[in-house]
């Protein structure tokens, strides 16, 4: 085993980020072996007591978790996650704000990824706008989240409506979910681009991980900032 801050042969670890981006590095599994995953998960586990690793299949996670037994494996977010010493939680939550069950998978990985990061969450599934009364039923909920992640495929036009009727930061996610003319999700992600709706901010396709650090970013930027001030 690598002493901390040595690199392993296949990767080179960078164990300080925690000090200056607020949270350890994340193993992206996605194009790595099990057991180069599990390698990286171990020596994130004895540096920082946490960790999150996205893309995993269960096959990385039967690896990982003979490294790492107190490891847990969120299947529909395809993330594997360990919290012996969990981020500190903050007041409030974020709304992730879903438009049909195929989109699931990226917005439990936004989800996931939030908690990980100290910021409790509101799911809202299957609200997408094909039904609009299942969203008009939310609104309250929504509004009173401190940042929204809206998750859709198709022509992403839920990033739009969203935006429009709340006054908090709306981080949209076009997801490749579609027939053929979604073309991967290159439409929702340009409908998203393309937005009329002030305040909402794009990551790329299927990217909920993205998504859900940037939301938790500005999550806990709101209440440091609150906490400076005095505010509640």
């Amino acid at each position: 085993m690598a002493r901390e801050g040595e690199p392993l042969e296949f990767a080179h670890l960078d164990l300080d980020r925690e000090a200056r981006c607020g949270f350890p590095e994340v193993v992206l599994c996605q194009g790595k072996t099990p057991e180069q995953a599990a390698a990286i998960a171990e020596r994130l586990a004895q540096a920082h007591g946490r960790f999150l690793a996205t893309r995993a299949t269960p096959e990385h996670f039967a690896v990982v978790r003979g490294r790492v037994p107190d490891a847990t494996y969120h299947e529909i977010a395809r993330v594997i996650r360990l919290d012996r010493a969990p981020a500190p939680p903050r007041p409030g939550y974020v709304a992730v704000v879903c438009a049909g069950t195929g989109d699931l998978p990226v917005a439990e990985e936004a989800a996931v990824t939030l908690e990980a990061m100290g910021s409790a969450v509101r799911r809202i599934y299957d609200v997408g706008v094909a039904g609009l009364h299942r969203l008009l039923g939310q609104v309250g909920a929504i509004r009173q989240a401190a940042v929204v992640v809206v998750v859709a495929g198709m022509e992403g036009a839920l990033a739009s409506v969203v935006g429009g009727l709340v006054d908090r930061p709306v981080v949209a996610v076009p997801t490749s979910v579609g027939y053929g003319a979604s073309l991967g999700g290159l439409a929702a992600l340009l409908a998203m681009l393309n937005s009329c709706a002030p305040g909402v901010t794009v990551v790329n396709i299927d990217n909920g991980f993205g998504a859900g650090y940037a939301a938790a970013t500005i999550h806990r930027a709101i209440w440091e900032g609150r906490e400076r001030s005095g505010g509640a």
